[in-house]
């Protein structure tokens, strides 16, 4: 029987494992470790250092990523025990064992959401800012505010609801994924004869309505629907009603042999839909029989949780947007990099004259939009090739491309259909691109193609010169103003010959030969950095100093474990700054006592990956060995996905990632979180030398952008020595 995709991948990924006995003591669990992230997310809505409703948006944060996560690797593991795959993870834990792990830490977390939203809520009340239920609207408001209330009910949402019996003639309706809805018990008042209704809340429909007033008063929809049941169901008595959620299996399978790609991705999404109930979330207090009907309907296969007055965590967001600056960030502008105002605004003018690396979001990222832009308008630019993994429903990257093609430009958009939760707008994306006349590829089949890279082609004084854009984040107007991303603009022409080799791979199957600087997956990035780790590793048995440094999202593949620990060993030091999850055991005598982890969780979310290499000195030093990348350390990216590995070489970048970037992750004392070797994290103290990475950047120049304008600003040195 073939496996379903996302199953054979946990499979995939668990490969080439140490021995279940041994393997317990040098990993910890990739699951778990996810949900130890999680819960520094969620340690952030406590965190009083922050504005109020920035608290909200943490634990709206955590809601979200527990629900996704659930949605594909709970999934994905009860697909393994289903179909009795005898695999076991990296530390040696079958899918059962896994699953029981996972269940109670996530029950864990669940009670601490809500200790944690009814702490908030009681502080937005005392901020002027209440979220009523449906028991508490006539306390908190006015007879004329319930009126309007009514009037609203009965204007805008009672006409879009749509109550369905529950009887023999009537059975359980279909419930899509994230579905939310309230089920009454109810008797009819002329007979006396029960019957049960349900009510499913549209996804479409805010979830929240606002009372007019100075003071934010706001009304979840469910709570709306329960306080004005008598005027959906007029003739019964409500004897009970109460709210459940569904979350189900939302990972695509990929049939190898699809012939239609597009066709065959857009039945995927459809039937994701569809997808096995993975967890019902029922609302506490919940009346024994509804709770017992619905765990008949639905809780077969499911995990079953009983959550606070509030289901789906995620949606709090939705209080963020309230106009209250007070209690948010203070507002933050973004800085073009004055190296490309001072020419004029010539991005191709100022790439050539030098390399260029842009950090967001500290640094806008209008200037790729910029580059873009003026690539489409440029009549000397012939051709442009991109990568879209996500791009977001914001359309000026899109749009930028169609002007280049209507303009008459060679326009090559390499769409990932196969970007989880994104598949369906880059379908929307690519048919778009193609009307317009831009050649769309969708790459492999079996691989994503998660590089982020941007070459156009321009025809200067009888010759053709590339200038390449290479980003460690996605080309997303959104998530570029709250991921910490780099962007690399460069002319060399080695590396834009290494991308066109690269672009040829993906389009043409073509394999890239001699590349001259720029390294991919699954082709060769794998073997370059063992190679890397295997040089400092002889540097340190010469006697000469040996270090690494990386930062990455997740740090999860055994074979780079291995190898790390290995330099660990030979008594090379090594600093992680791992964002998420990280399946490494440090600081294990004998194992890893030279191997420090740090996660940082503040206002922005680290999402660069870059690596430095000693190369025969202590880090950081001018002559180190030092690389931007799109990947992350898992077997998925080293051995799965087309990823790129770049050397930084110019001396002012390599300053800037190195000496700035790295060395103010490293020290960073206010936001960051210490890897212990029992796999507990500690959050660090600032202690009489606080530093924050992210106040530092959003106040001082970059090196590489900021120009001759700036060069008398005065920038604060770093030191490692500050807050470590």
């Amino acid at each position: 029987m073939t496996r379903p995709a996302h199953i054979a991948r946990l499979v995939q990924d668990d490969d080439d494992q140490f021995a279940a006995e041994e393997s317990g003591d040098r990993y910890f669990n990739r699951e778990l470790s996810w949900l130890a992230f999680n819960r520094r997310v969620l340690e952030e809505a406590c965190n009083e250092a922050h504005p109020l409703l920035e608290r909200v948006r943490f634990l709206s944060i955590s809601g979200s990523n527990l629900d996704e996560f659930f949605m594909v690797r709970v999934a994905g593991l009860k697909g393994q025990l289903v179909q009795d795959v005898d695999r076991r993870s990296a530390d040696g834990m079958t899918s059962g064992q896994q699953l029981a792990a996972i269940v109670a830490e996530a029950d864990e977390l669940i009670e601490s959401q809500r200790s944690v939203w009814r702490d908030l809520r009681r502080q937005l009340s005392d901020q002027g800012i209440d979220i009523l239920g449906s028991r508490t609207i006539d306390d908190f408001l006015t007879e004329e505010e319930v009126d309007w209330l009514q009037n609203q009910f009965l204007e805008q949402i009672f006409p879009i609801l749509t109550p369905q019996a529950l009887d023999p003639a009537h059975p359980f309706p279909f419930m899509s994924n994230k579905g939310l809805a309230v089920m009454f018990d109810l008797v009819r008042l002329s007979d006396q004869e029960p019957i049960r209704e349900l009510i499913m809340l549209p996804s479409q429909m805010p979830r929240f309505v606002r009372v007019p007033g100075e003071r934010a008063r706001f009304v979840a929809v469910e709570s709306l629907v329960k306080r004005f049941a008598p005027l959906i169901f007029p003739g019964y008595e409500v004897l009970g009603g109460a709210e459940f959620r569904v979350l189900r299996d939302s990972d695509l399978e990929i049939d190898d042999e699809a012939e239609d790609l597009v066709r065959y991705f857009a039945n995927a999404i459809k039937r994701r839909r569809r997808g096995r109930v993975i967890r019902l979330e029922l609302e506490s207090g919940m009346p024994p029989a509804l709770g017992e009907a619905l765990r008949d309907e639905l809780g077969g296969h499911a995990f079953v949780t009983e959550s606070g007055a509030f289901l789906g965590v995620g949606d709090l967001d939705a209080i963020v947007d309230e106009d209250r600056p007070d209690l948010k960030f203070t507002a933050f502008s973004p800085r073009f990099p004055e190296r490309i105002r001072e020419f004029g605004g010539d991005c191709f003018a100022a790439i050539k004259a030098k390399d260029i690396v842009v950090h967001h979001p500290y640094e806008t990222f209008d200037v790729v939009l910029a580059f873009l832009k003026q690539a489409a308008a440029d009549p000397d630019v012939v051709a442009i090739k991109q990568t879209l993994y996500r791009a977001g429903k914001q359309p000026a990257v899109i749009n930028a491309l169609i002007a280049a093609a209507e303009s008459g430009k060679s326009v090559t958009a390499v769409v990932e259909l196969k970007a989880r939760f994104d598949e369906e707008q880059n379908i929307i994306w690519a048919s778009a691109l193609e009307r317009a006349g831009v050649q769309v590829v969708y790459g492999f089949m079996e691989w994503k193609t998660h590089a982020k890279i941007s070459m156009v082609v321009r025809r200067e004084a009888g010759q053709y010169r590339t200038y390449c854009h290479f980003g460690t984040g996605n080309y997303h107007p959104i998530t570029a103003k709250i991921y910490t991303d780099l962007s690399f603009f460069t002319a060399d022409p080695r590396i834009g010959q290494d991308a066109a080799q690269m672009f040829n791979y993906i389009t043409g199957y073509v394999e890239p030969d001699n590349m001259a600087l720029v390294s991919l997956s699954p082709r060769d990035l794998r073997p370059k950095l063992v190679d890397l780790v295997d040089g400092e590793i002889a540097n340190a048995k010469a006697g000469k100093p040996a270090a690494i440094w990386a930062k990455m999202n997740s740090l999860v593949d055994p074979a780079m474990i291995e190898k790390l620990y290995e330099a660990s060993a030979a008594g090379v030091e090594i600093d992680l700054i791992i964002r998420g999850i990280c399946c490494l055991r440090p600081g294990v005598p004998g194992l890893s006592e030279h191997i420090r982890v740090k996660s940082v969780i503040g206002r922005f979310l680290e999402h660069s990956r870059i690596w430095a290499f000693g190369n025969g000195k202590a880090l950081p030093n001018d002559d180190a060995k030092l690389f931007i990348s799109s990947a992350d350390w898992m077997p998925r990216n080293l051995d799965r996905r087309v990823e790129y590995m770049l050397p930084i070489l110019n001396p002012t970048v390599h300053d800037q990632i190195l000496d700035q970037v790295m060395v103010a992750n490293l020290i960073d004392n206010e936001q960051s979180w210490d890897l212990t070797s029992d796999g507990s994290y500690v959050r660090e103290t600032p202690g009489d030398r606080p530093f924050n990475l992210h106040r530092y950047f959003m106040t001082n120049p970059s090196l590489s952008g900021r120009g001759a304008a700036l060069k008398g600003k005065s920038v604060p040195k770093l030191s490692l020595r500050r807050g470590r």
